[in-house]
């Protein structure tokens, strides 16, 4: 009587084909997944971007070259003005970085600090004429990216999306918090004289709302 099927004995042979059979598939495989894995070296670019995006670290490291560009190219607050007032156009092209919602100009004022409102203080700059209303934002909040946006090397195709692009402008702005107001005190600055380095943006050429990018109070 001969054996059911399904308990034949297999002959050395024909197992010894399926296990080099098992085995070829598995370096397939092990192969495929080699080609579709990448090897990234921990602290390079690979190793940075993959990492969770950390706004103080980004701040820490890019506020220090932000700052440089802008006092690099800061223009006198009164020379700004009058290349403003001569040709919006071309003082914008000539001194600023432009954005979608206008020029980042970068400036220099020093003058008597006035009234405080909310985050920002008005300032009575030097050289310029009355109508021009000088606001700088001396905190505690710091708004907008007019810093971010100052030199135009940091773009949005640099971030995974808009919220990290968002928190990359905030970073940079608690970085000069901590490194440029965090001994001043914004109540006690009214009558005060100040030097101050930052940049705004050309919308109103009679109002400039200014970050600051160093601070200087005598």
């Amino acid at each position: 009587m001969s054996a059911p099927a399904d308990t034949i004995p297999q002959s050395p042979r024909f197992l010894t084909r399926r296990v080099l059979l098992s085995a070829a598939a598995a370096v397939v495989v092990l192969a495929a997944m080699a080609l579709d894995t990448t090897v990234v070296k921990i602290g390079s670019e690979n190793d940075q971007r993959q990492a969770a995006f950390s706004k103080e670290s980004y701040g820490a490291e890019h506020f220090p070259k932000v700052q440089e560009d802008i006092l690099k190219r800061a223009v006198p607050a009164a020379e700004l003005a009058a290349a403003i007032a001569a040709d919006k156009a071309a003082a914008a092209k000539k001194y600023g970085v432009a954005t979608s919602v206008g020029p980042v100009m970068p400036v220099t004022i020093k003058g008597v600090v006035g009234e405080r409102k909310g985050n920002m203080h008005v300032v009575q700059v030097e050289g310029l004429a009355p109508d021009i209303v000088v606001r700088v934002q001396t905190g505690p909040a710091i708004n907008g990216t007019d810093l971010r946006d100052a030199t135009g090397t940091i773009e949005f195709g640099q971030f995974k999306n808009q919220i990290e692009y968002q928190d990359a402008g905030s970073a940079i702005n608690n970085e000069m918090k901590k490194q440029e107001l965090a001994n001043i005190d914004p109540a006690a600055l009214t009558g005060k004289t100040v030097e101050i380095t930052g940049v705004f943006k050309l919308i109103n050429p009679k109002g400039w709302m200014i970050t600051p990018a160093k601070v200087k109070v005598q």
